[in-house]
């Protein structure tokens, strides 16, 4: 893993390889979305690694010993739909409790600008942690809202989490958020002139459903 302060490259080979496959135009969807599932599992691992902890006492078959285990109320992970979904069976078979909520944004496509349709929290937030998941962090105006929405309801911390992103989106998010953590599988080139990553790999929500 890559760190600069609040920006983490998750580089173990594993997720390189993985995100190669991801990226070639040939892989089917249904292949696309069985590589996002597995990512998002290795992915979580390193989001989740300073989760707050505690001891408790328990029994094992031989003795009585001092315990750790995750603290506090249940983690959120709230996806931007529709690609975030993509992130979160993988995820929820890491942190199965886990809760899940849903942020509706789509791009106006003359503006850039992301419009909110829908927004669906569980109840708690100022006392849990959330992940915000959405495969690409590209123009950031998405994640910005999104954060924007979710700081309203005072959660404990917030983290983004995305498959790629670009200097103009990291530098967008930090802008608006520099409290949030960024973790990415990769930092792409650039954006083009309609928004898109570059080398990038397309549209991720298309690209799991078969949609254009």
């Amino acid at each position: 893993m890559v760190s600069h302060a609040s920006l983490m490259v998750l580089n173990h080979p594993l997720i390189q390889h993985k995100l190669t496959v991801l990226r070639n135009k040939h892989t089917s969807s249904s292949q696309f979305r069985q590589l996002l599932h597995e990512i998002a599992m290795l992915m979580t691992y390193e989001v989740t690694r300073d989760l707050p902890t505690s001891t408790i006492e328990i029994d094992t078959p031989m003795e009585t010993m001092q315990a750790t285990r995750i603290d506090g109320k249940k983690l959120v992970f709230a996806s931007i739909l529709r690609a975030g979904n993509g992130f979160l069976d993988g995820m929820l078979e890491v942190v199965p409790n886990a809760r899940v909520g849903h942020i509706g944004l789509y791009r106006d496509h003359d503006t850039l600008e992301a419009i909110e349709y829908y927004f669906k929290m569980p109840d708690g937030m100022s006392e849990r942690d959330v992940i915000v998941v959405d495969p690409m962090l590209a123009t950031g105006n998405s994640a910005i809202k999104a954060i924007d929405r979710l700081k309203e309801m005072s959660p404990k911390s917030i983290k983004f989490m995305c498959l790629l992103t670009c200097p103009k989106g990291v530098h967008a998010l930090q802008s608006a958020h520099p409290d949030v953590a960024i973790y990415t599988a990769s930092i792409d080139r650039e954006l083009n002139n309609v928004g898109y990553i570059l080398p990038g790999l397309g549209d991720a929500g298309d690209r799991m459903y078969g949609t254009k």
